[in-house]
């Protein structure tokens, strides 16, 4: 039996700690387990994360910024969701279509019902079974993300996927709107 598990929550609300656990609850039930994310799970969609999260990008047009998460999820939902799914695994995405209703719809002020239609399109209709939403103070989350930059930096293990990225250079008020 196929499960489909998204985590949604504001930045740093602790959605990886949460899959973690989740992956060992199943797998300890003896369930293949895939864990994936939005966006950037396939080569194409690292490719599209590097562009919609790079800070350098603060002039990308809302609906390019749109359109890339749902050419990432088009490719996300044929090249790793479904198939999964088809084989009777548990999928559990950090991230899926409720992002873009909060990020470029309440954040960007795109329609709304432009954006589950799109939504649609991109998953050829694929809905989550359980739809877990983390709630938190985005002045915490934010601050959960500087301090694991600066751990990261002063063990001298820094990576760039830990930069601090396009979104959460946003202001406390647009992250108060999302959440």
């Amino acid at each position: 039996m196929s499960y489909f598990i998204t985590l949604e929550g504001v930045e740093g609300s602790g959605k990886t700690s949460l899959i973690d656990k989740l992956v060992g609850f199943f797998k300890d039930l003896d369930y293949e387990v895939v864990t994936t994310r939005e966006p950037g799970a396939t080569r194409i969609g690292k490719v599209l994360r590097s562009i919609v999260l790079d800070p350098a990008n603060t002039d990308i047009h809302k609906l390019t910024e749109l359109l890339l998460y749902a050419a990432d999820r088009a490719q996300h939902v044929s090249e790793i969701i479904k198939p999964a799914l088809n084989r009777g695994a548990v999928v559990i995405s950090d991230r899926y279509t409720h992002s873009t209703l909060a990020y470029q719809g309440y954040g960007r002020g795109l329609d709304l019902g432009t954006l589950n239609h799109l939504n649609a399109v991109a998953t050829g209709g694929l809905k989550p079974d359980l739809v877990l939403l983390l709630d938190l103070d985005p002045a915490v989350g934010l601050q959960r993300i500087k301090d694991r930059i600066i751990a990261k930096l002063a063990a001298k293990n820094a990576d760039v996927s830990l930069e601090w990225n396009r979104f959460e250079n946003e202001s406390l008020i647009v992250h108060r709107k999302l959440r």
